[in-house]
């Protein structure tokens, strides 16, 4: 039996014109992060942005943007607040502290209904914080929502790069649009993760200096905006993701 909430995901989204997955195969590689600066460096663009926190294992990006006692409306669904800029969403709303320790068919549930009751209105961009590996999520994800594109992020680790690779390779066989790699923490110059992003048909986007001062700047979206992966998400902004006709047409 169709579900019928899938029909409202539909709808809930029908304004918003691009929706980019922020993962990694790995956890730990400064996802949340990445997807927060992307959310921010598109809305000081001029852009209208959405961030929908949609990490199972440990949503972060509250604590990123500071946005903890920041809570949404109630409105026929859900009305995401505005914060720095952005209409923002977490499944931190729902769990509060406590771990969600959904598997199976308890996390196919809980997307479709984050999906289905949030009114996001009209963006240019939602920027989704997936949770690490290959799992429902994305399988869900690209099931109910067919023009998501993925940004992947990994470190300069071959462990790591050796779960994107998997990713990778599944979100090609399903015919996933793939923006490319961000390497992320990066400490030396070696270009072996450039070299085999480019191996696997991908686009090498960026390489993110390992930067001491981003810890400093959780909390504080100027100097997060102004520190090494600020900097470098904004070129990939620039370069790779803006269309020629901006923001905010229609």
């Amino acid at each position: 039996m169709v579900d019928p909430r899938t029909t409202v995901i539909n709808r809930r989204l029908s304004k918003v014109k691009r929706i980019v997955a922020v993962s990694s195969g790995k956890g730990g590689v400064g996802k949340s992060l990445v997807a927060t600066t992307l959310a921010l460096t598109l809305a000081r663009k001029g852009c209208r942005v959405g961030l929908f926190d949609l990490d199972f294992t440990s949503p972060s990006t509250h604590i990123i943007l500071n946005a903890e006692k920041i809570v949404p409306q109630e409105e026929k669904g859900i009305v995401p607040p505005i914060v720095h800029g952005i209409k923002y969403m977490s499944l931190i709303y729902y769990s509060g502290d406590k771990p969600a320790p959904l598997r199976g068919e308890d996390v196919s549930n809980a997307l479709i209904e984050l999906l289905a009751v949030t009114q996001w209105g009209s963006l240019d961009f939602l920027v989704i914080d997936m949770p690490p590996g290959i799992g429902d999520v994305i399988l869900d994800l690209l099931r109910l929502i067919n023009r998501v594109e993925f940004l992947v992020v990994t470190t300069s680790s071959l462990l790591a790069f050796e779960t994107v690779k998997k990713q990778v390779s599944l979100l090609i066989e399903l015919k996933a649009p793939v923006l490319g790699v961000v390497e992320n923490m990066k400490r030396t110059k070696n270009a072996t993760i450039k070299a085999q992003t480019e191996k696997l048909g991908l686009r090498y986007l960026a390489e993110i200096d390992f930067d001491d001062a981003v810890e400093d700047s959780i909390g504080d979206e100027v100097k997060l905006l102004n520190s090494s992966i600020g900097r470098a998400i904004g070129q990939v902004v620039e370069r790779n993701i803006l269309k020629d006709d901006g923001c905010g047409k229609s």
